[in-house]
This record gives structure tokens, C-alpha cells and sequence, in this order.
């Protein structure tokens, strides 16, 4: 048993004392689809801890990814039993660390969270056992011999009340902070500011309104959270929208969900619209009629949602976790930093791209998962799109996958999305950026990836993550038309109500009915599970990058990728083609040929 010589040190995102046996990994890692909140185990199959258990030991990952609703799995973890002992980070990760902070607050239950840098994180690569105190790691190659023990835990010492912060507050905050408006604006407004200062802010802004996320169900905890702030009176302070929940609140019955999950689901639903949220129920908000304008300050959850918001309407939010979303809508304050300036909108990569061919729509969520892995938490500026004239539902898809593989919360396309237009605007003057270029290898790369079904057989076809838009809709009432699907496939499709109601009312969904789809409002298919998933069902199919990336870990079925085309056929069919897209064949030439 050797130690090193010298400690490591870092910042102390939350206090604390642990060891256990290191888990490292280079790859960040979304908790939400990545890990079970119930045994600790790592479910995402793209990722290199695949099948480990994070259980007692200190995980070390350069920062989260993905899903905001990463904070609420680690809340679950850490109130279920298997979280981690510690967690080390290359680089602060918001998301994780807000998991942490609310289960401090209401279960008196925490562990450390320590960020060491990068430099000092790749040293951790093959150490076996690892003991934190504070803001210092030790690394040995065993378990030592000594009988060290963590101090427990002591509520107390992490003690919400009273609260001296160092953020420039307005009458109004602290009114807010001293209880004037109630325990549940109180404690609130306490996370928000734990969290402002942890990012570094100096001040909050005001948000004119937001989307919550923290309303799907991960288990007892995330229903425990929302009720206790009813109880304490929650009442929100903007217009705010709810994210899809766990189930399809009038239809889970009827759809043979199980109890178990139906009921706590619903009820997690009905306790944030007891707190004044709208009754909307979809995790594409941008498709409502109060989606938020460029510029606007707004505080938005939900990963697609939130990169959607920042890129595509020029609107201002971060990448906020589960739980800080509602307690800044209990608010209406927002810390003022990161993405909310616009010092801190502009470019950090360029990426460059090869000449394309004739592309179809599944070229855009290809490209934004391979970008997103690519950028990490760089905000990139893409070129070579400026003639291609990407649609609202290409950019949709685009983004739902680079926020699947990403941290970013924003990306520019050259000529394309708003702040972009003139790409020169997301320069900074005189910054000489890392420059990426993009081959159609590199592409195909991805494509494979993603197509992790290796036999031809489609069961299940999704459509829906995120939600359809009422054009997507068109585009398939159009695909189907005069077509009959498999007797043995599911074609199922999530959406919101407001939408499906408009493609109602134009007449696309007689069609679709009569082609055989399955219709599923409220929830999405990072939630959707068997029997709406027949226990039978071998192999998916879907269009999406974001449910390509999640579904083999969430569904535990391999998944074909391709072209909501390509989607229609194998749903008639019940197979996948295994075509190649057109733009993308001469990769997969040039590669045959290299082979020779």
C-alpha cells in the first residue's frame, strides 16, 4: 500500500469526508438514463463503466452530461442507499452537486463532492482506493491498513438557517431569505443562493418564467420533495410549464401501466400544479405558445429544452438541474452568470464540416451527438450548414442529441441560428479557437454507435423524444398514407396535448389511427417502458439520436437508427433495412476501399 507523496487538493463543492475503491472514467456521465437510482448501477451502454456499480465507492468522472434530471437520480441514489461515498469531478458539474445540496436539506444525508481540475483529475487514472477529507484526495493502490473513519455527517454543520451569503441582494431577496413569504420561498430561495455562490455569482437576475423538470417521478424521494414544498405552502412567482412526467396521466390504466408507478407519477404531477404550474406536460415547451422570445431571461430544466431555448430562439437560461428550476420559479431569481450574458454566449470551438450530399432528417441528430461528444462543455460554432437551410424540427433533433452527449447548454450554426447570423457576433475579437474538421468517417463512426440492434427484426417503433411537433406529424400522416403497418410492430409516438390536439383538428391523426399508431400524451420515451413495450419485444427503432444514445440502457433492448422514412418502412416491414443514407455511403466506400 503506497500512498502519493502529496495529496491532491481542489474545491469542495460540498464538505466531507469518505474513501472507498476509486471508479474513474474519462467520459462525463448523465445520472438520468446512465444510472439506476435504485441499485447504483451504470446503464448507459455507450459509456466505459457500463455495468459497474457506483455503490460505496468514490467515483471519479470529469463532470455530468445530458439530462438535468441527473440532481433528482442522485437525490434517489443518496436517499435509496447506493450513491457513491464521494464524487471527484474534473470540472464543476451543477447538476450533480444541486442533488446533493437537497438532499442534505430534507433528509439530512450528503456526501462530498470535491473538483480537483483537469491537470489533476488524469492523475487519478489507475489509482485503486481513494480517501477524500475536505478539499484534499489521497490516492493508494489498496485499501490502507489504518482504521480511519468519515466523521458522520452533521446536518447541522451544512444548516440553511441563518443564511449569510456575500451576493448582492435586493429588498425583495431578502425578504425572500428571512421567511416573510413563506418556508417554502425561504428555503428557495436558500438553494438558489447556495448554488449562486458555488457558480460564482455576484448577483441574481429576474426570469420571466420558466419550465420544471424535476417533476418526473425517479422514485420516493422526487415525490417526497414536491409535496413537502406544498405542505409548506409553494406557490410560483412566474409563469411556469411542467416537463413530461413519468406516465400519461388520463391514460395510464388504460395503458396498463403498473400502480406502482401510475399512482406516485400522477401524483407527482398534481403537486407542482398545487404550486400554480401550468398543465402542460411536454418536454418541448418551445412548441407552446408562450415559448419565450430572443432575449428573454427565462429559467428553463430539461436538457433538449434548454439547448432548444438558448440556440435556436435566442432565449436565456442555463442548464438548470431538477429542484433549482422550481425553487427559482418559487423566486423568480436567477443567479447572473453563464449563458443569462452575453460575455458568456460566445464560441469556445469551431467545428468544421466536409462537403455534404443530399441530406435527410437523420443527418441532424447524427451530427448534434457526435458534435455534442465532441464539444464537452465547450459552446461550438458550426460551419458548413449555411446553404443547407436545417428546418425548426432538424434543429429540435440536432440539439436533443448534442445535449444527450454534451454539457453545453448552447450552440451557434454559421448563418443559421439567431445569435449566428453573422458568425463574427459569437467571436470573441482576437481569440484564436480550437478548430475542429469534421469527416463523413467520423460521422459513420457515430451512425454505428448509435445502430447498437444487430439483428434485422423491429419490434418497436419510437417516434417522439422529443415530442412531435405538429410538422413532424404532417410529414408522417403523409409517410403513412395509403400504407399498412405490421401486424407485430408498435408504432408509438409521444407528444404533447396542445400539439396533438392541433394535428387533431387539421385531420393528420384520422390517418395515423387508421395506419395503427399508438398515441401517448404527458409522458416520453425516456420514461415509457413495457407494456407500452411489449414484454416480448426483442429489438427498437427510432429516429431519435437522444432515445438511440438512452433507449438500450432505459428499455434494455439494442435499438436500429435511421430516418423517419426509414422508420415508416421497418414499422410496414417489421425490419430494418440496415441502408445507409445517401450523404453518408461514401464513407462507408472509401472505407471498403481502404480494406482492400
Amino acid at each position: 500500500m503506497i500512498s502519493t507523496p502529496k495529496p491532491l487538493a481542489g474545491r469542495c463543492l460540498v464538505e466531507g469526508a469518505a474513501q472507498g475503491e476509486l471508479l474513474f472514467a474519462d467520459t462525463g456521465l448523465s445520472f438520468w438514463g446512465g444510472v439506476d437510482p435504485f441499485s447504483g448501477e451504470v446503464i448507459d451502454r455507450h459509456h466505459p463503466l457500463s455495468g459497474q456499480c457506483i455503490a460505496g465507492r468514490v467515483l471519479a468522472i470529469p463532470s455530468g452530461r445530458g439530462s438535468c434530471t441527473g440532481s433528482s437520480v442522485m437525490m434517489e441514489l443518496i436517499s435509496n442507499g447506493p450513491a457513491p461515498a464521494a464524487l471527484v469531478l474534473a470540472e464543476a458539474d451543477e447538476i450533480l452537486t444541486l442533488g446533493v445540496l437537497v438532499a442534505q436539506t430534507l433528509f439530512e444525508r450528503s456526501l462530498p463532492v470535491l473538483c480537483i481540475g483537469r491537470e489533476a483529475f488524469a492523475e487519478l487514472s489507475g489509482a485503486g482506493f481513494a480517501r477524500l477529507e475536505g478539499q484534499h484526495l489521497e490516492r493508494f493502490d489498496q485499501a490502507p491498513a489504518d482504521h480511519w473513519q468519515a466523521p458522520a455527517f452533521c446536518p447541522g454543520a451544512e444548516a440553511f438557517t441563518p443564511f449569510n451569503t456575500s451576493l448582492c441582494l435586493e429588498p425583495n431577496d431578502r425578504a425572500l431569505l428571512d421567511g416573510s413569504h413563506g418556508k417554502a420561498a425561504q428555503i428557495a430561495m436558500q438553494i438558489v443562493l447556495r448554488m449562486a455562490e458555488l457558480q460564482g455569482a455576484e448577483q441574481l437576475l429576474d426570469v420571466t418564467q420558466a419550465h420544471i423538470d424535476g417533476c418526473i417521478y425517479t422514485g420516493p424521494a422526487s415525490l417526497r420533495f414536491a409535496q413537502q414544498l406544498v405542505q409548506w405552502g409553494a406557490k410560483v412567482r412566474v409563469p411556469t410549464t411542467l416537463n413530461s412526467i413519468s406516465v400519461d396521466q388520463r391514460r395510464w390504466r388504460e395503458l396498463g401501466i403498473d400502480p406502482a408507478l401510475g399512482e406516485p407519477a400522477s401524483a407527482l404531477g398534481d403537486a407542482y400544479m398545487a404550486m400554480g404550474a401550468q398543465l402542460s406536460f411536454t418536454c418541448a415547451p418551445y412548441l407552446l405558445d408562450s415559448a419565450p422570445t430572443q432575449g428573454e431571461q427565462i429559467v428553463w430544466a430539461e436538457s433538449n429544452a434548454v439547448v432548444y431555448a438558448n440556440s435556436v430562439l435566442g432565449a436565456r437560461t442555463l442548464k438548470y438541474p431538477d429542484y433549482l428550476d422550481i425553487c427559482i420559479a418559487l423566486t423568480g431569481r436567477a443567479p447572473s452568470i453563464g449563458c443569462h450574458l452575453d460575455e458568456q454566449r460566445k464560441a469556445q470551438l469551431i467545428v468544421e464540416l466536409p462537403a455534404l450530399g443530399t441530406l435527410d432528417d437523420s443527418f441532424y441528430p447524427l451530427l448534434g451527438y457526435h458534435i455534442g461528444a465532441l464539444s464537452g462543455s465547450r459552446i461550438p460554432l458550426v460551419r458548413g450548414l449555411e446553404q443547407a437551410q436545417p428546418s425548426l424540427d432538424d434543429l429540435k433533433a440536432f440539439g436533443a442529441a448534442f445535449a444527450t452527449t454534451s454539457a453545453a447548454p448552447l450552440f451557434h450554426i454559421a448563418g443559421v441560428t439567431p445569435e449566428a447570423l453573422d458568425p463574427t457576433q459569437v467571436l470573441e475579437p482576437g481569440a484564436k479557437l480550437p478548430n475542429e474538421r469534421l469527416q463523413l468517417s467520423d460521422l459513420l463512426d457515430s451512425w454505428r454507435e448509435l445502430n447498437s440492434a444487430s439483428e434485422p427484426r423491429v419490434d418497436v417503433v419510437s417516434l417522439g423524444n422529443p415530442h412531435f411537433s405538429f410538422s413532424e406529424f404532417a410529414a408522417l400522416d403523409r409517410l403513412c398514407q395509403g400504407r399498412s403497418k405490421h401486424p407485430q410492430v408498435v408504432l408509438a409516438i409521444t407528444c404533447g396535448r396542445a400539439v396533438l390536439e392541433q394535428a387533431r383538428a387539421a385531420g393528420h391523426i384520422d390517418g395515423l389511427e387508421r395506419f395503427g399508431v399508438t398515441l401517448v400524451t404527458d409522458t416520453c420515451w425516456c420514461m415509457l417502458g413495457e407494456p407500452v413495450i411489449p414484454p416480448g419485444a426483442r429489438t427498437l427503432m427510432t429516429n431519435s439520436g437522444k432515445y438511440a444514445h438512452y433507449g438500450p440502457g432505459l428499455a434494455g433492448r439494442p435499438v436500429h437508427f435511421a430516418s423517419l422514412g426509414e422508420c415508416v418502412e421497418s414499422a410496414c416491414s417489421g425490419v430494418a433495412s440496415g441502408r445507409l443514407p445517401t450523404w453518408l455511403q461514401p464513407a462507408a466506400l472509401k472505407e471498403s476501399h481502404a480494406h482492400v
